[in-house]
């Protein structure tokens, strides 16, 4: 009994006119890529983790809730629940203008949605902090205009 557990028989059929090591490692290949579609078939039957639709979400019958998010973060957001791995959804509220993007999170611990908001909101408050990189880059484009072309083109020839 405890050897028939332990070994696994596959009955492969191949069809062929003449039978070498190739033709059996694509037949091989073909019967594993068979099984892997099995597994994702199964996988796609139960429920889907990440980013989904709201309906997708609130049809799983637990609570979800709700933050509202302004567009420039929502990225931010995603990195977060993926690395946390809380399901969560996006939607746009068009009767508002601007519109405004609701995110509904469903966690399977409180916890876990206070961390994910603490480091939201230190990430959104360093935002503010770090310099633009356009008004530097506008900066660097206002000196170099500012340096006469004669000594633009000197320069450039003493660098060849």
């Amino acid at each position: 009994m405890q050897e028939e557990v332990e070994n696994r028989t596959i009955n492969l059929a191949i069809s062929t006119t003449k039978l070498t090591g190739r033709s059996i490692v694509a037949g091989v290949r073909k019967y594993l890529q068979h099984r892997e579609k099995i597994k994702a078939h199964k996988a796609k039957d139960t429920k889907t983790h990440g980013k989904q639709t709201v309906k997708e979400l609130l049809g799983q019958n637990q609570g979800a809730t709700n933050v509202e998010i302004d567009k420039s973060g929502i990225k931010d957001f995603e990195r977060l629940a993926k690395k946390y791995g809380v399901d969560f959804a996006v939607r746009k509220d068009k009767s508002v203008d601007p519109p405004r993007y609701l995110v509904f999170v469903r966690a399977k611990d409180a916890d876990v949605l206070d961390a994910i908001c603490k480091e939201y909101q230190a990430k959104a408050m360093t935002k503010d902090k770090r310099p633009s990189v356009l008004k530097q880059l506008n900066k660097l484009k206002a000196l170099v205009a500012s340096i006469p072309k004669k000594v633009r083109e000197k320069k450039q020839e003493r660098d060849l």
